[in-house]
């Protein structure tokens, strides 16, 4: 029997509001010292064609001012450019200041057609083109407040990220010496004793029974093990100021992670959207027990692998409105956690990942690697979907469903994470289908089974 296609249903869709023609526009093609400025406006007569104005302008406060002075008297309605590199931000931030409406595209949403030539005057007027025919898809842009929380986490990010390389050095070196610390201590990062044994060999001590005897906590348990693994060390002097060095190091970064903290924290408290609200009505950064809103760093670190300092980096990326995306589903193709559909007629190939907002992205998958040691509703689909895709695969769903529980979170304040439970996966499969495949898979190996029910 020949396969029959099916036939694609009827379909209407509004178009969306950027692809709204505008009359009055200009592109701009930014470069690092200038940008070549294309403005389109209507034709001087009628019947007459439409106008086009090309100008190159210094990256320099008063030029950026003295254009967005004349595409005012022009009556620019939408002015474009591309997000090229750091760039730009001096052009969207001193015209939208000036009061125009300033979008942010992606170069490869702009970028010019194969076999025309390529030059900044024809990429402008591409540009300023696109833009009036509302063929670009704007890039979100968070608002002043949200710009500079993101300024303190990624940089937050950066000095854990250097501390981390700080401690594998060390490590790297300790392995040099022969000194095979990170065989006992599984982790030498903040752990008490790795570094009262450092310390003391950085001041001279070589006697491996009296390095054990520094060992705090569980490890003192441990002082055999810790004493056979400094038995054959050959740390000399060398290795001692290398070590002084990279503790030196450390200690600088752990003092600036945590101002910065604080500098984080601070910033979030005076945002009025970010703070909960008292029972009584009263907004506030801390609305004690029993409030009627949370602050939203809580309501997201209510989600299990989410911690506060994680909530926050969050929100330094998403921001709080959630009118920017219209859907969970639009956050979540924004971060890159949505496969790109790639289907021609009846073929559909396997989809790629999307190009989204790498840190986002970063932080839902470091919730999911949290939420699977919990026993909670995303720490059992992580673990679930483990077996069955790989723990890649699994990271990315599990992110998926956190990043929706999130735009829930921040679109509706009063909202509050209700987990649905280990065992949600075991109450939603029908249990009589559960027991006929069971019973399938028993009679295959040649077994007869009686069912009876427990008591």
């Amino acid at each position: 029997m020949a396969h029959r296609k099916s036939k694609i249903p009827a379909q209407l869709v509004e178009d969306e509001e950027y692809q709204l023609r505008y009359e009055r526009v200009a592109g701009i093609d930014v470069a690092k010292a200038s940008a070549v400025v294309c403005t389109r406006l209507p034709p001087a007569r009628a019947g007459g064609r439409r106008r086009s104005r090309t100008e190159e302008v210094a990256a320099v406060a008063a030029a950026i001012t003295g254009l967005a002075a004349a595409l005012l008297a022009d009556g620019v309605e939408l002015v474009s450019m591309e997000s090229t590199s750091d760039y730009w931000r001096i052009w969207y931030f001193t015209l939208e200041a000036a009061g125009l409406n300033v979008r942010l595209v992606n170069s490869s949403a702009a970028r010019q057609l194969a076999g025309r030539p390529k030059t900044d005057r024809a990429d402008a007027q591409w540009i300023a083109r696109l833009t009036e025919m509302g063929l670009l898809r704007p890039s979100f842009v968070p608002p002043a407040e949200i710009r500079a929380l993101r300024a303190w986490t990624r940089t937050r990010l950066q000095l854990v990220r250097d501390r981390t390389a700080e401690w594998q050095r060390l490590e790297k070196l300790l392995e040099d010496a022969l000194v095979k610390l990170s065989s006992v201590v599984s982790k030498l990062a903040g752990n008490k004793t790795a570094r009262a044994v450092i310390e003391a060999l950085i001041a001279g001590q070589r006697d491996p029974r009296t390095l054990a005897g520094l060992a705090k906590g569980s490890l003192r348990g441990r002082r055999g093990d810790l004493e056979r693994a400094l038995d054959s060390m050959a740390f000399r002097e060398h290795h001692a100021w290398l070590a002084r060095l990279h503790l030196d190091r450390i200690d600088v970064l752990d003092r600036q992670v945590a101002a910065i903290d604080d500098e984080i924290q601070a910033c979030l408290d005076a945002i009025p959207a970010a703070q909960g609200i008292t029972a009584d009505g009263t907004r506030t950064p801390d609305p004690g027990p029993d409030p009627a809103v949370l602050p939203a760093a809580q309501r997201l670190a209510q989600i299990p692998g989410v911690s506060l300092e994680l909530a926050r980096a969050i929100i330094a990326e998403t921001g709080l409105d959630m009118t920017r995306f219209p859907t969970a589903g639009h956050l979540v193709s924004w971060a890159g956690l949505a496969p790109v559909a790639r289907q021609s007629g009846p073929r559909a190939r396997k989809p790629k990942k999307g190009q989204g907002n790498g840190y986002l992205r970063r932080y839902c998958t470091q919730a999911a690697n949290g939420s699977g040691e919990t026993d909670t509703f995303p720490g059992q689909r992580l673990r679930r979907l483990s077996r069955r895709l790989g723990g890649a695969r699994a990271r990315c769903a599990v992110a998926r469903s956190i990043l929706v529980i999130i735009w829930h979170l921040l679109a509706d304040p009063q909202a509050r994470y209700t987990d649905l439970g280990a065992g949600w996966h075991d109450r939603k499969t029908d249990r009589d289908k559960k027991i006929r495949g069971h019973l399938r898979q028993l009679r295959a190996l040649g077994l007869q089974v009686t069912i009876t029910p427990a008591a």
